[in-house]
């Protein structure tokens, strides 16, 4: 493992299932379970060629480096960001598998050939932009998660312009988005095709789903899958979630 010089206020993680290190900074971005739960949702492809949008800090492409041999693209807006995924991809010696690009995802289409992608991997910004955002949210933050740089329109447009005639589009998202989802999924002709609902606890609402969507697939076949649940009553995780985490 290379070394790297962590910025102030940088510091590393690291689940102890994966050997991947990450440099996160808490008032710039850090992952969170959404993250490991999308890396780990799709059936990742053996070979070919995944694209990590609205990658962040890289941690979803990252976790994702350790389950396949597939060719790996970071794709980031803010350069800070970025930077932050370079530098972890050169700590975990994976430049030969992983690239990070610095730039706006609706540009994509201009520099990749189309319909050469075979899984889409995307944590996109959750809330839809309005006056009302929450200004307290350092810009970083607010950005990752305001649709203000992106929205689902644009990743959908992306998708199906660069992924391969039946490739994959994984998304974690809000359930109170889910409608909105499905919607604008079709209208791209991204048949939804996986959905799992995650709950803080049990006898609580979702917080989160899991979607993939396949291009130009038949609209039948939607397969809701059994709920999981993060957290047990008294807040440790459930055995599910400390076997990711590799943690008791």
């Amino acid at each position: 493992m290379c070394k790297i010089e962590l910025l102030p206020g940088e510091r590393l993680d690291q689940l102890f299932t994966s050997p991947v290190k990450i440099i996160q900074n808490r008032e710039v971005f850090s992952y969170s379970i959404d993250s490991v739960l999308l890396s780990r949702f799709p059936k990742l492809p053996k070979k070919g060629k995944i694209l990590d949008l609205c990658a962040g800090n890289g941690a979803v492409g990252l976790f994702a480096s350790q389950h396949t041999k597939a060719s790996i693209l970071l794709v980031e807006i803010q350069e800070r960001l970025a930077d932050m995924a370079q530098r972890s991809v050169h700590l975990n010696n994976l430049e030969q598998q992983v690239e990070v690009w610095n730039m706006d995802l609706k540009d994509l289409p201009q520099e990749l050939p189309p319909s050469q992608i075979d899984l889409i991997l995307c944590n996109p910004p959750y809330f839809k932009a309005s006056e009302t955002s929450n200004k307290n949210l350092s810009p970083y933050y607010l950005l990752a998660r305001h649709e203000i740089t992106t929205n689902l329109e644009e990743i959908c447009t992306v998708a199906q312009k660069v992924l391969k005639s039946n490739g994959r589009l994984a998304l974690v998202h809000r359930p109170d988005r889910l409608l909105d989802i499905l919607n604008t999924l079709q209208a791209h002709k991204l048949a939804p095709k996986r959905l799992q609902f995650v709950y803080p606890k049990e006898n609580r609402e979702a917080n989160m789903i899991l979607i993939e969507a396949i291009k130009d697939g038949s609209t039948d076949g939607l397969k809701i899958f059994p709920p999981l649940y993060i957290h047990e009553e008294d807040g440790s995780y459930r055995p599910e979630i400390q076997e990711i985490y590799g943690r008791q």
